[in-house]
């Protein structure tokens, strides 16, 4: 009877902080709805056009005449998610942010649900605190983007996987959940291998496990992809972006999204998918040809993903300038990254244990303790000056957190996964390019991380053994 009623109040719990996330993200929606600029303005206008019965398309002139044309530059998830709310609620502009702040507390519920198979119950609620307050989380509510939904999707994908492991149903249901992930955001495909983390022993069965996730993925895709193949000039898994992507990446000096240009390579090239491979060609071509060059960028593009955390701000402000004087602009800009920032000392603060002074363990107080000191050496070097990098810190987390330090934490299966979505998103904009905004999609692994920082060696949830 007692762990039953655990159960409850945990659930409760996880109800009263899904509730209290609501109430600040629907005032965000509702007092900071603007018309949707930058890619919000696409995802808008697509989800109008699946509304209208139109499909995800455009109307181009031709003669004079506005001829019917299909679309799939853009990740489709969004636009088809906003496209059923608007064809029930029409399509006013605070319907989108609206769906957001539902989204966004929904997360903060799961956040505490898969907390809760690596922590303890109370680290679990500090977890589910840290994201239902965390204040760029709240300003995203008005930001019509991919973030918010690609992050819901990956941690409840996490979640199934974490809740039936190492069972095929489980395996299948993840996969299914990733797969909507990768109609939302494409690069959700790097997830699904990592699966085989959470598939036990022996490691064919692991392998098996996220082999079946992968084809359970594809065939949520696959209708979208047949319906490319079928209507643009070419065959596109989801979108017509990871050429353009690339070859940015390649192209700017920046390390972040720079405009391409005709002259850059692709001057003459009609169609989406065509235009989208030809850009993918340049991209490789620049890379082949200067490697050193490409590589030079990385820290650049990392420092871009997860020094800062300022892109809400920025499209609020080009959505209402007026609203945002630079002044209000640069105070929100620090108190945004000042949170991100502390947000991840006590992420990196995981992969130490608390281990009492005057242990008899003196091999795992020693390395222990050092490790605590070099943190908080990078931290306080990033501090001292905000063109000093603080990406080191979530870059090099799943690695410190992987090795065989003495005393080092147990994270488990779940922890290890979610490690490895840090890494995976490190990877993903090393290659292509970086902006804060993409650091979103594992800003809750980053609030579970930061409960269980400075955890005793041996503490761990009961589902999450090592």
């Amino acid at each position: 009877m007692r762990s039953a009623r655990v159960d409850r109040g945990d659930l409760a719990f996880t109800l009263a902080v899904t509730v209290i996330a609501l109430l600040p993200r629907l005032f965000v929606a509702v007092a900071w709805a603007r018309e949707p600029v930058w890619d919000g303005h696409y995802y808008h206008f697509g989800a109008t056009r699946i509304a209208a019965g139109l499909g995800y398309s455009e109307d181009v002139m031709v003669a004079g005449h506005p001829v019917w044309k299909a679309w799939c530059h853009y990740p489709v998830g969004l636009s088809g998610l906003l496209g059923l709310v608007y064809k029930v609620f029409g399509s006013s502009i605070a319907v989108a942010p609206i769906v957001n702040a539902l989204l966004g507390a929904l997360l903060v519920g799961v956040v505490h649900r898969l907390a809760r198979l690596v922590l303890s119950e109370n680290r679990s609620r500090i977890a589910a605190t840290i994201a239902a307050l965390h204040p760029g989380l709240i300003a995203y509510a008005a930001v019509v983007m991919t973030d918010p939904l690609a992050a819901l999707l990956v941690a409840v994908a996490a979640l199934v996987a974490g809740l039936s492991r190492p069972r095929w149903g489980g395996a299948l249901a993840a996969g299914a959940v990733l797969g909507l992930a990768t109609l939302v955001r494409p690069s959700t495909l790097l997830a699904l291998p990592l699966l085989a983390v959470m598939g036990g022993r022996p490691w064919w069965r692991a392998m098996a496990l996220a082999a079946v996730a992968s084809v359970a993925a594809l065939v949520v895709v696959s209708p979208w992809t047949l319906r490319n193949c079928r209507v643009m000039d070419g065959c596109a898994l989801v979108s017509t972006n990871g050429g353009w992507n690339l070859a940015i990446g390649a192209v700017s000096d920046t390390g972040r999204f720079d405009t391409l240009r005709g002259s850059d390579g692709c001057p003459n090239v009609n169609g989406q998918v065509q235009q989208d491979r030809c850009w993918a060609a340049v991209g490789r071509a620049r890379i082949a040809a200067d490697p050193w060059r490409w590589l030079a960028l990385v820290p650049k593009k990392l420092g871009h993903t997860f020094d800062h955390e300022s892109f809400a701000v920025e499209y609020l402000r080009e959505a209402d300038p007026h609203s945002w004087p630079e002044s209000r602009r640069v105070a929100g800009r620090g108190l945004l990254t000042l949170f991100h920032r502390l947000l991840l000392i006590g992420a990196a603060l995981s992969v130490v244990s608390y281990v009492p002074f005057g242990s008899r363990e003196s091999k795992k107080q020693y390395s222990q303790s050092a490790l605590l000191l070099a943190i908080i050496a990078a931290a306080t070097y990033a501090f001292a000056d905000i063109r000093h990098p603080f990406f080191w810190l979530p870059t090099l987390l799943p690695l410190v957190a992987l090795l065989p330090i003495p005393g080092r934490p147990a994270h488990g299966p779940v922890g290890r996964y979610l490690l490895c979505l840090i890494a995976a998103t490190a990877l993903t904009h090393a290659v292509f390019f970086g902006d804060d905004r993409y650091h979103l999609v594992v800003t809750p692994v980053f609030c579970i991380l930061a409960a269980a920082a400075l955890r005793k060696e041996t503490d761990r949830a009961a589902a999450s053994a090592v």
